[in-house]
């Protein structure tokens, strides 16, 4: 509650101080019904009901809807009192959601055109004619920014479910009508440019990302020295490498070891050591930040301990990531790994370990573990032998060295424009969200002037 300078009590919006004549209301006061979804029947279990598309929050794109290739379920009539999609309605995610993505995102509906309803993940409500439809969607998607759905979230078994009604209890600031509509418009103009700039700035990141793989696949199989004559190898996976180069199998220039199979009952007096999870070596680079901790006697510790220079290669994992390799620098002294990653010890008068892990992220490193890798759904996995059968093209140490030197300079250069790129984005995202704060609660004013400008 608030009291304004002439002693009259108003109450106050949750996203803070509105204009004096935008009127404070609960959200649910404006609307006409909240109902939730249904799943439906597979269309080919019976003949009963009628086959319609099922909006899911995977077909969520922002705060629209894709309906291109949307799911065909069979809704009995009986289910369908209520719930489907009209001129008026929003959608409202509330259940789902994971670690990085809360539940509780809201979406227009316009784009739905036909006859479909939303699945059980999600609520249906219609908007009463006091308010316009995209208004209170920019509005939810202000709460949702600003972190008040959260307090309306309970978490089961890995599921975030949105108690609907709290949520909607919460009080905003309603301009009148057309002041909504003019709000809504001029934000829809305003996000569309700042997304497409978005856009634009994803696909330098992608160009920068195709520019990085093509330096490493030319380095490590072709070198760095312009007058290289090429020579045929045979293989398969490598078809020329420099003449004076050997394309060696890996475990010939080095050793692969198994990590430690954790379940096994041990006997001495144990002690706590680091132990590196697949998890930790999976994203391009090695998450040290959440290493687990375990306890287990010493002289069983010190037969799969880490040593500088390994090469860590995960046996599992997504497929664009299988095989590739991340150099160990001793970051833990002491740590372990698990039996699902291979520590790769390089011959280290054959093989720098630096060039192993370059070579492993080159393309034709991806397509052999890609091509030779067991797939699961969306996930792979390898073994002992097909690491170690993986072709190393071999130029001599001197050369490696200098391959690895160039490969250092040039990817951190890629990647400092990378970096300097995702801010931008970042940027970008977080003036999008501000501008919809100010714009719903009337901090920014907007004039059909605007609207026209931005038109």
């Amino acid at each position: 509650m608030s009291v304004t300078g002439h002693g009259t009590t108003v109450e106050s919006s949750l996203l803070g101080q509105s204009p004096d004549n935008w009127r404070v209301d609960r959200i649910r006061d404006h609307l006409s019904g909240i109902v939730g979804g249904e799943w439906g029947d597979d269309p080919d279990a019976h003949d009963e009901g009628v086959e319609l598309p099922v909006i899911r929050v995977a077909d969520i794109r922002d705060l629209d809807l894709t309906v291109q290739g949307l799911t065909i379920r069979r809704i009995k009539e009986s289910k369908l009192t209520g719930r489907l999609i009209g001129t008026q309605t929003i959608l409202l995610e509330k259940s789902g959601g994971g670690e990085n993505k809360p539940v509780g995102r809201a979406v227009r509906t316009n784009m739905v055109t036909f006859d479909a309803v939303c699945s059980n993940f999600m609520a249906k409500v219609d908007c009463c004619g006091t308010v316009a439809p995209s208004f209170v969607v920019y509005t939810l998607d202000a709460l949702y920014s600003s972190g008040v759905n959260g307090a309306c979230i309970q978490q089961t078994t890995g599921i975030q479910n949105l108690r609907v009604l709290d949520y909607l209890n919460t009080k905003v600031a309603f301009p009148p009508v057309p002041e909504q509509r003019r709000i809504a418009a001029y934000l829809d103009a305003s996000c569309a440019a700042i997304d497409a700039a978005v856009s634009a700035k994803r696909r330098q990141l992608d160009t920068l990302d195709a520019l990085r793989k093509s330096i490493i696949q030319r380095a490590v199989t072709r070198g760095i020295a312009s007058d290289a004559a090429p020579e045929a190898t045979g293989n398969v996976w490598l078809a020329e490498i420099p003449r004076g180069w050997k394309l060696v199998a890996l475990k010939r220039i080095a050793e692969i070891r198994g990590g430690l199979t954790l379940g096994k009952q041990y006997e001495g007096k144990l002690i706590e050591r680091s132990y590196l999870r697949v998890g930790n070596v999976q994203d391009g680079h090695l998450d040290l930040a959440d290493v687990s901790v375990i306890e287990l006697p010493a002289s069983v510790a010190a037969g799969v301990e880490l040593c500088p220079d390994d090469v860590l290669m995960t046996e599992g994992g997504d497929l664009d990531k299988l095989g590739r390799g991340h150099l160990w620098r001793g970051e833990i002294p002491g740590c372990l790994h698990q039996n699902h990653i291979f520590a790769v010890r390089c011959f280290a008068h054959k093989l720098k370990p630096l060039f192993l892990a370059y070579a492993t992220a080159a393309q034709y490193g991806r397509d052999y573990f890609e091509a030779t890798g067991k797939k699961t759904t969306n996930l792979a996995n390898t073994n002992a032998t097909k690491v170690g059968q993986f072709p190393i093209p071999l130029p001599p140490l001197a050369e490696q060295v200098a391959i690895c030197a160039y490969l250092d300079e040039k990817t951190a250069e890629v990647k400092r424009i990378t970096a300097t790129i995702t801010a931008q984005i970042e940027t970008l995202i977080g003036y999008r969200k501000s501008l919809i704060h100010e714009c719903v609660t009337g901090q920014r004013r907007v004039t059909d002037a605007d609207v026209r400008a931005l038109e």
